[in-house]
């Protein structure tokens, strides 16, 4: 079944916010191996000019991730979330994310697509924090596969 055209330019309701916690960004960091110092040691990210330690690039695809489920949820939008891989992600960041902000996720459906039997869907997630500044913009492609034909 094809994705309801309609749905392009909806937006969901902002997530409640995630507190982003030290632990978390040191945890995410020796999972992806990076050592950069700014990650786990808040002397090394004050003299980056950072109040505390900040969190790898791609930290925020959980949390942006997460969002996206109220989209990928919905469904009036007709998506068969168990087709579902992921095509691509891209970030475009403000400042980077902290430890201690406390952020929440817009997400808005950008695009739907149709491309050699398979949906083409374009999720951005816009991500403030507390003060309603914005932090991120993240974009995430996901692609339902096309059924097979028996």
């Amino acid at each position: 079944m094809a994705l309801d055209q309609s749905f392009v330019g909806r937006s969901y309701p902002p997530t409640e916010p995630y507190e982003v916690g030290r632990e978390k960004i040191r945890e995410f960091a020796e999972a992806v191996g990076d050592p950069n110092p700014a990650y786990t040691d808040p002397e090394a990210a004050k003299a980056l000019g950072h109040p505390d330690v900040i969190a790898p690039p791609t930290f925020v695809f959980a949390i942006t991730f997460k969002a996206a489920g109220q989209v990928v949820q919905d469904p009036r939008l007709g998506l068969d979330y168990s087709r579902v891989v992921h095509g691509d992600q891209k970030f475009a960041y403000v400042r980077p994310v902290r430890a201690g902000d406390r952020l929440t996720v817009t997400s808005t459906i950008e695009a739907i697509k149709s491309m050699a039997g398979n949906e083409i869907l374009d999720i951005r997630g816009e991500v403030h924090d507390e003060a309603g500044e914005h932090v991120v913009t993240a974009w995430t492609k996901l692609v339902a596969r096309a059924a097979e034909e028996a």
